[in-house]
């Protein structure tokens, strides 16, 4: 009897072996494995900046391009089910346009995705995610990044609801009338009394509430004042990278205890800080450059980027390296480590930065993601969870209380 145990654990090993030296994974291939679970699943990417190129740059989303990171084409190549349109509003706009400026984008990625009605539908719940994706098509959520959008005012973040938005990210990378911010000056030591407000409001409504952005003292606030479960919607962390963006162990924690999510942001300047001193160094070469343009070119910022860009990109390609992909996935799996299995998920920041680690240079990519989280020993259910089923738990929480 003890023979035959001895047999079947060295074959047991032989075959577990196998998988690792083969590139095997019972009858398919780990690529072939990694691609049906992700096509499978119900993939989330939880924030892009899209709506800015669809209002600045007049895109149509319907129309595969080779400009930005995503559209409906590319969305469907990449195998995203659900995608989060974030709509951003520069704080020039403030003090009496960021309302205009908000509704402008909203009405933007609104009327693009009513011209694909075969294709892309918004979802206001969950149980609409999943009748969308049931469909073939993909599910688009609104939401707004900064809360200096609504203007201090109750009845504008009622609105905003109204017209489809189910997340706010309280604020950008300022600091606003209510809410500190992560690298700006503190002006309340996190949440003001309107903010409090603010964040009260949101719950009531069925608004995610989205910390990514906020300072730590305002983070800390949300935790004590939000009865429903909390995201950070496109954020790393901080251990394996000191940045301001980034959460801490504590955060994860509380975020984790909280039932929220943190959904990992996929900029190398959030990923990697050799990366980020390479941006600098950059950014110090070409400061004179850039000044001299903007000054020849102030009244026209298409001719700027005309003369600047190609500059800019073949210097980039000299002093900074590539980032791997697996800087990425060191942040999933940290994140896994401390906050648990059920409290990640991915939060691209797709046409909102420059930079993203190798294969990920649009969203056509991400199942990439799905195959090295195979390879990192994950389970089918867990990679489920990270690529969307973990969003959509806190996000049937929130808007179908």
């Amino acid at each position: 009897m003890k023979i035959r145990q001895k047999i079947f654990s060295i074959l047991a090993i032989i075959f577990i072996s196998s998988l690792f030296f083969t590139g095997t994974y019972g009858e398919e291939s780990i690529e072939q494995h990694a691609l049906r679970i992700h096509r499978e699943a119900i993939v989330v990417d939880a924030h892009s900046d899209t709506p800015l190129r669809i209002v600045d740059n007049k895109i149509d989303i319907g129309v595969r391009s080779d400009e930005g990171d995503m559209d409906i084409p590319r969305l469907f190549e990449g195998g995203i089910d659900a995608q989060v349109f974030a709509v951003w509003v520069d704080p020039k706009f403030l003090p009496n346009n960021a309302i205009k400026r908000t509704i402008d984008l909203l009405d933007g990625i609104s009327e693009q995705i009513a011209k694909y009605p075969d294709k892309i539908e918004i979802a206001l719940t969950a149980t609409d995610v999943g009748k969308i994706v049931s469909e073939n098509k993909i599910a688009a959520i609104l939401a707004v990044e900064g809360g200096h959008a609504i203007e201090d005012d109750l009845a504008v973040l009622r609105t905003f609801y109204k017209l489809g938005v189910r997340y706010m990210t309280l604020t950008w990378m300022n600091t606003n009338n209510w809410a500190d911010a992560a690298g700006d000056t503190a002006k309340w030591g996190g949440l003001s009394e309107f903010g409090v407000s603010v964040v009260k409001e949101m719950n009531r409504l069925g608004m995610l509430v989205d910390v990514s952005h906020v300072s730590d003292e305002t983070f800390w606030d949300v935790l004590q004042v939000s009865t429903d479960p909390v995201i950070a919607s496109h954020s790393c962390c901080r251990t394996l990278y000191k940045h301001f963006r980034n959460l801490s162990d504590d955060m994860l924690k509380t975020l984790a205890e909280n039932g929220g999510v943190i959904c990992i942001n996929f900029f190398n300047g959030y990923l990697d800080p050799e990366y980020d001193r390479q941006r600098k160094e950059l950014a110090k070469e070409l400061k004179s450059l850039r000044d001299t343009l903007k000054e020849k070119y102030k009244e026209d910022e298409a001719k700027f980027w005309a003369e600047y860009k190609p500059i800019l990109e073949r210097k980039k390609a000299e002093l900074i390296k590539p980032v791997p992909l697996d800087k990425l996935i060191d942040h999933i799996d940290y994140a896994v480590k401390v906050a648990g299995i059920d409290h990640v998920g991915l939060g691209s920041d797709f046409d909102g930065v420059p930079d993203m680690p190798v294969g990920l240079e649009d969203c056509t990519g991400m199942p990439k993601i799905t195959e090295a989280l195979v390879r990192r020993g994950y389970s089918d259910e867990e990679i489920r969870k990270i690529l969307g089923e973990n969003f959509l738990r806190v996000f049937t929480q929130v808007t179908e209380k």
